[in-house]
């Protein structure tokens, strides 16, 4: 293991701040800004993010599930086993009127301040949507889906949900040093109305469109909290993305770092390769850009636990070594023993959701052991 090669001096993060102010000349956080009337609410630096993302952690807590310290039987408070692994920041995604209200406004606000106050950064991903919004489903929002065929309404939408969120987080004091709009958003989102294209080809004014509601979220962002970084976000690094960013540009997108997604146990080609492509995209993008680039997701099959933290140990080593890059966050990590969300086990619920009627199993990436304490797998955040 090679895991004090994800520790980075403070020169890293003036580096990213160099990055982002060249980043297509869009206004971003001031490397120097002003003091504020109280430090302690300001937004959390780290050099590099070694993030989880645990959006799940307060659903499993309500079904029962305990975490403990890899070198204790009690249970513990999840925030700080994970900075006692070296963890020091946390992502967290907001769904507009999700089930039982996991990971919705009030839910997110709560493992928000809970991970600010155990001095972790925090990332909000903004998925638009009342359930997840990926490649394979960009759906509206139930509450929305009326105004689907007005794009101007729809981004009034994505500005004041957006705005209410981010002015919720700050009155509990908590303030994100990231802010991604929109969730594998390749093919855009809030299908129709941002859809990029369909089965039949390039959709007339997508491009536009999409832009259009990507840039109210963006802006909406930026009043709340001017000194956040504000991306988008699309999924599969090691795909050659550069075209999907030039046409954003071309509309006008703005943007203060580039997420990514990278699984490479679940690419269709071996780990060694995915990340091999994974790695030489992001330095590319950086370079093309003048853009740092986050993985905002990333993740590892623990059925052969050997051989999954070989993978994410030489994709870590390789990303702690782009200059380019902010930082990396793993996506549900805390998920353990077999545990899947209610909504998984129930057909109906998951069509009201997806427009399909099925059940879905439960998560196969998360790194924590049969007992709740973090695994093998995390050692490479220490």
């Amino acid at each position: 293991m090679k895991a004090n090669r994800l520790f980075l001096p403070a020169l890293s993060l003036l580096c990213c701040f160099f990055l982002a102010a060249n980043c297509g000349q869009n206004p971003v956080p001031d490397p120097d800004p002003d003091p504020d009337p109280d430090p302690e609410l300001a937004p959390i630096s780290v050099a590099f993010a070694k993030g989880a993302d645990v959006s799940w952690a307060s659903e499993m807590q309500n079904d029962g599930k305990n975490f403990r310290k890899a070198s204790g039987a009690a249970p513990s408070d999840l925030f700080e086993i994970l900075g006692g692994i070296g963890v020091n920041a946390i992502r967290l995604r907001v769904w507009v009127n999700p089930y039982n209200g996991w990971s919705g406004k009030e839910d997110v606000v709560e493992l928000a301040r809970r991970a600010f106050q155990s001095g972790k950064a925090v990332m909000i991903d903004f998925h638009y949507s009342d359930f997840f919004a990926d490649p394979s489903r960009q759906k509206i929002p139930a509450a929305w889906s009326a105004e689907a065929a007005d794009v101007t309404k729809m981004a009034g939408r994505v500005s004041a949900h957006t705005a209410e969120v981010l002015e919720a987080l700050k009155t509990a004091a908590v303030y994100p040093t990231w802010i991604q709009i929109g969730n594998e958003t390749r093919n855009g989102m809030l299908w129709p109305s941002g859809q990029l294209w369909n089965e039949k080809g390039d959709l007339p004014d997508g491009r536009k469109h999409f832009t259009q509601l990507y840039q109210a979220g963006y802006d909406a962002a930026k009043k709340v909290f001017p000194k956040a970084f504000v991306m988008p976000h699309i999924d599969n690094a090691l795909e050659d993305n550069a075209w999907w960013f030039d046409q954003m540009k071309d509309q006008g997108m703005k943007f203060d770092m580039i997420a990514l997604s990278h699984y490479p146990m679940s690419s269709g080609t071996s780990a060694a390769e995915a990340n091999r492509k994974a790695l030489a995209n992001i330095r590319t993008l950086s370079t093309r850009y003048g853009c740092p680039v986050l993985v905002a997701e990333v993740g590892v099959k623990v059925g052969e636990i050997d051989t999954a933290t070989q993978v994410i140990t030489e994709f870590m080593d390789g990303l702690v070594r782009i200059s380019g890059c902010a930082g990396v966050f793993y996506w549900e990590p805390e998920v353990y023993g077999g545990w899947k969300p209610a909504i998984y086990s129930n057909p109906d619920l998951i069509y009201q959701y997806t427009g399909k009627r099925e059940t879905w199993g439960a998560y196969d990436m998360g790194a924590f052991t049969e007992d709740g304490a973090p695994s093998a797998i995390l050692d490479i955040f220490k």
